[in-house]
């Protein structure tokens, strides 16, 4: 079974979609990705959490960063197409221009499994 990084990105950051959502709002969302948690059992590695700002960093020096990656998870399944399918009723995409990005981990050798 491989591990793999999911990237929610959104318009929106994720500060700001927390700073603008009612206490019902949020509970309704986080119920949403409890489920979806849920669901998925034992392929949820890591539920991960919510992005804030960012920073580029170059050999030398550093400024704002422009991604819209507002939150990662770390979850696990037997390819990477059966990842993408844990991913395809996700609450993320209830988020105004919300996507998903998913990545296979990669062992590094001398490193062990990801």
């Amino acid at each position: 079974m491989a591990k793999f990084l999911v990237l929610y990105h959104s318009p929106i950051p994720a500060a700001e979609m927390m700073a603008n959502t009612t206490p019902e709002q949020a509970q309704a969302g986080m119920d949403a990705w409890m489920a979806w948690a849920q669901r998925n059992g034992n392929g949820i590695v890591d539920l991960g959490m919510p992005l804030g700002s960012n920073m580029q960093v170059t050999h030398g020096s550093s400024s704002p960063g422009s991604s819209q990656a507002s939150g990662y998870s770390i979850i696990q399944a037997d390819s990477l197409a059966a990842a993408a399918a844990m991913l395809e009723d996700h609450p993320h995409f209830d988020t105004p221009g919300g996507t998903i990005e998913v990545f296979e981990l990669l062992a590094m050798p001398g490193m062990g499994e990801p």
